[in-house]
Parts: structure tokens; C-alpha cells; sequence
């Protein structure tokens, strides 16, 4: 998978989640890209690269599922149940290197990778929902109503 291909497409879907999500949008594309480019910076050296759990990748990536985890908790928005669901699953990568060293770090950097492109997916279909219903009710509430940010996000630019 492309490097290059995935933060062009990172680029272009946080660009939209800014300018014409909710907040819900917006923080999830955050911790999306935050937890893509500490994943770069925490990757091992390129000769032992993916030769055995990469720690810093796995605690990045424990962060990055604690982030979705509190926006799903939080947001009243289905997509980010299913980003959760997706860190959780890339996480279960770690696991399966930790219980077979043998696992081939190819196939091991594949299955941490594989999970950020439906993630780009769905903060884009996030984003494209948000401005559905912002066009048929006027409104779109952000946050679930136990939530402490709950409230109505009006109809305007990225400073909402």
C-alpha cells in the first residue's frame, strides 16, 4: 500500500471533514491523521522493521483507539462506532504478531495498514451525512444528549 496514495487521501478527507463537517467530523479526522503520522514517527528502524511487535506503533495505536472510542461514546453519529471497530480489529494485528513471532512482517505491516483506508471511508461518509441533514433539517446535533457537549451545530463554516 502506497504511503504516498494513503496521506494524499488523508489530506483531501481531513480538508473535508474541516470545511464541511460537524465537530464529531472533524475530531475524528484529527485523531485519524495525529495517530497516522505518530504511527510513521514510531515505526522501528527499516532493518528490523515489522521483525517483531512494534511497540511504538501498538501504543500509538492504543491511543488512537481511546480517542475513537470517547468520540463514539460521545458523538451522536454512528460512524465513529465503526471506527472503533476497525482500530480495534487493526490493534488485534499486534496480538496475532505477539502470539506467532513466525508471522511474516510483511503480512503483519499489512494487516496494521489494511484498516485506515475504510476509516478515510467513513469520516468522509460521516462528513457527506452531516451536510445531508444539515440541508434537510436545518440542524445536525453533534452530541449525544448525555454528553457534556451537546448542543445543535448550526449551519455554517469550520469555525462551528
Amino acid at each position: 500500500m502506497s504511503p504516498v496514495l494513503y496521506f494524499g487521501l488523508l489530506a483531501l478527507v481531513s480538508l473535508y471533514a474541516w470545511f464541511r463537517g460537524g465537530p464529531p467530523e472533524r475530531i475524528g479526522a484529527a485523531i485519524l491523521a495525529a495517530g497516522s503520522l505518530l504511527s510513521l514517527a514510531a515505526r522501528s528502524s527499516s532493518a528490523g522493521r515489522f521483525a517483531s511487535v512494534e511497540t511504538g506503533i501498538f501504543l500509538v495505536d492504543v491511543a488512537t483507539l481511546v480517542g475513537f472510542l470517547i468520540l463514539a461514546l460521545r458523538a451522536k453519529r454512528y460512524w465513529p462506532l465503526w471506527l472503533t471497530a476497525l482500530q480495534t480489529v487493526g490493534i488485534a494485528g499486534h496480538a496475532v504478531k505477539l502470539v506467532d513471532t513466525a508471522t511474516i512482517p510483511l503480512a503483519y505491516a499489512f494487516i496494521l495498514a489494511l484498516w485506515s483506508y475504510p476509516m478515510l471511508l467513513l469520516i468522509a461518509l460521516g462528513t457527506w451525512r452531516h451536510q445531508v441533514r444539515l440541508a434537510r433539517f436545518g440542524t445536525d446535533p453533534s452530541w449525544s444528549s448525555f454528553s457534556a457537549a451537546s448542543g445543535p451545530t448550526p449551519r455554517s463554516g469550520p469555525e462551528s
